[in-house]
């Protein structure tokens, strides 16, 4: 069984410190939206999921405290907060679709009670936790029949239990696939500059009794070119209309040699990923981290003092480059902007 990630207890949030990992597993219990906020800035939680949950959950937060029956102080409090959290990280959509979801839920329900929208409030975000639990595991299913007994599979990045409120949207289908006895082998890069497939991918997998191989970032290409390799599957952060993928830092580099190999390469998302809002990715904001990520990463200097670094967390893999994309209604092929929008309808 995957680790609980994030979930709701009672009146606050309890999620594990993925900061920690793999050293220490450390829950978290979160009763202020400001502390939750800081969480999500510095990835305590990450993942485009459960990102997506903690702003569900973190709606809760913000308004839960609130006193009296004043409906439009109410939902004004529940305005800021959803700006807030909205703010800490701007490149995931799942983030803003979940609290635009949950003001949604509560204007349709505005000639309630306050007590009463508290309720509906929490009722939703609970929808959206449990929604996302059935989600990676129709998802799964489906990108496992994608898998070929004793497959090697790259990875990058973690987009397992830690990234979801589930097992996962690419691990997931790893998961899925060596649930069904296909003995996978993993190659997992390590994902500079916060080492997130280092830290937290293996981690998952080695949990799981997944034989796994952890390599650097620029290993790929070699371990491609040596044959190694039967398929790429890795998540996103948000997809455009037209299947344009933006995803941690380092997924393009994969996806070019992928394709100059042509080795498969498959992205693995929720629908709630897609943003049919953004016809193509260049539109998608790409969210800078901090230089001391990079020069001082887990507290040891690796560049001189007053180096410049340029660190955006994300990159867009075009949709060309894409072989498919897994979600939870089916695997979904080319042309992306065609098909993605008529799955959602379906």
């Amino acid at each position: 069984m995957p680790v609980t990630t994030i979930e709701w207890r009672e009146d606050r949030v309890r999620m594990i410190d993925q900061t920690q990992l793999p050293g220490e597993l450390v829950h978290l219990d979160i009763e202020d939206v400001a502390v939750l906020g800081e969480a999500i800035q510095s990835l305590r939680v990450r993942g485009a999921p459960a990102i997506g949950i903690a702003g569900a959950f973190g709606i809760l937060l913000g308004t839960q405290h609130f006193e009296g029956s004043d409906k439009s102080g109410f939902f004004q409090r529940l305005k800021e907060t959803a700006e807030y959290l909205d703010g800490t990280r701007p490149t995931a959509v799942n983030l803003t679709w979940a609290t635009k979801r949950m003001l949604a839920r509560a204007k349709a329900c505005r000639d309630q009670s306050v007590d009463e929208l508290k309720t509906i409030l929490k009722e939703e975000a609970l929808a959206i936790w449990q929604e996302d639990r059935l989600t990676c595991r129709q998802l799964g299913k489906h990108g496992a029949e994608l898998i070929k007994a004793g497959a090697s599979i790259l990875t990058h990045c973690n987009t397992g239990a830690l990234a979801t409120a589930d097992f996962g949207t690419a691990l997931g289908v790893v998961f899925a696939a060596h649930a069904q006895g296909k003995k996978v082998h993993v190659y997992a890069d390590e994902t500079r500059p916060l080492l997130q497939g280092a830290r937290l991918n293996t981690w998952e997998l080695m949990n799981e009794g997944i034989d796994v191989t952890l390599i650097c970032d620029n290993t790929a290409a070699f371990v491609m070119q040596q044959g190694k390799v039967d398929c790429v599957i890795l998540g996103a952060d948000r997809i455009a209309a037209n299947g344009d993928t933006a995803n941690k830092i380092g997924t393009y580099n994969v996806a070019v040699i992928a394709e100059k190999h042509r080795v498969p390469f498959y992205v693995a998302a929720p629908f709630s990923t897609i943003d049919f809002d953004l016809q193509q990715g260049s539109q998608i904001p790409i969210e800078e981290r901090a230089a001391a990520e990079v020069t001082e990463g887990f507290g040891r200097r690796t560049a001189p003092q007053g180096t410049k670094v340029y660190s955006p967390a994300f990159d867009v893999t075009p949709n060309d480059l894409i072989t498919a994309i897994i979600t939870e209604k089916g695997v979904i092929y080319p042309s992306f902007k065609k098909n993605l929008r008529e799955r959602a309808s379906a």
